[in-house]
Parts: structure tokens; sequence; C-alpha cells
């Protein structure tokens, strides 16, 4: 199994579970780091909340930079299973 293949997604129904768990975080981290920015560039009209915003910035981009962190451990959790599937194979034998 290669990774970020897209039919990975769909190899079992176990694969099918660990892609809507992991879409549901990409999603949420998506909309949080959307959210923070948003509320932050707000924030910027204002002298007195420049503070803030800049922290919220700055947590908005270790959001972003979370996302390509799930997408790899997806990945990664797919090759795990690959492998339970190979050594459980052998064990039939």
């Amino acid at each position: 199994m290669k990774i970020f293949q897209p039919q990975n997604n769909s190899a079992s129904p176990e694969h099918e579970r660990i892609y809507a768990i992991y879409e549901v975080w990409y999603t949420t981290v998506d909309f949080l780091a959307a959210s923070l920015f948003l509320v932050g560039s707000v924030m910027f009209f204002w002298s007195s909340t420049q503070m803030p915003a800049t922290w919220l910035f700055v947590i908005g981009s270790l959001c972003f930079a979370l996302k390509p962190t799930l997408r790899l451990m997806r990945e990664l959790t797919y090759l795990r299973m690959k492998k339970y599937a190979v050594l459980a194979r052998h064990e039939q034998y």
C-alpha cells in the first residue's frame, strides 16, 4: 500500500472508519484556524487589541500546520493497518 492514494480510504470498513475520524478532525482544525484568523483580522482594527490579535494569528498558524500532520498521521495509520493484515494472513497458515 502506497501512502496518499485516494483508494486507501475505502480498502476496508476499518479504513473507511479511520478516514471519517481524521476527516472530522481535519475539518475541525480547518474551521478553527479560519475562525482565529477572521477574529484576529477584525481585532487589528483597534490598537488596543493588536497583541491578542497577533496571538490569534499565531495559534491559527499552528492549526494550519496541524492539517498536513493529521493527513500524514492518517496515512501512517493505514500503513500500520496493512502490516497487521499481512501478519494476520501469515498466522492463518
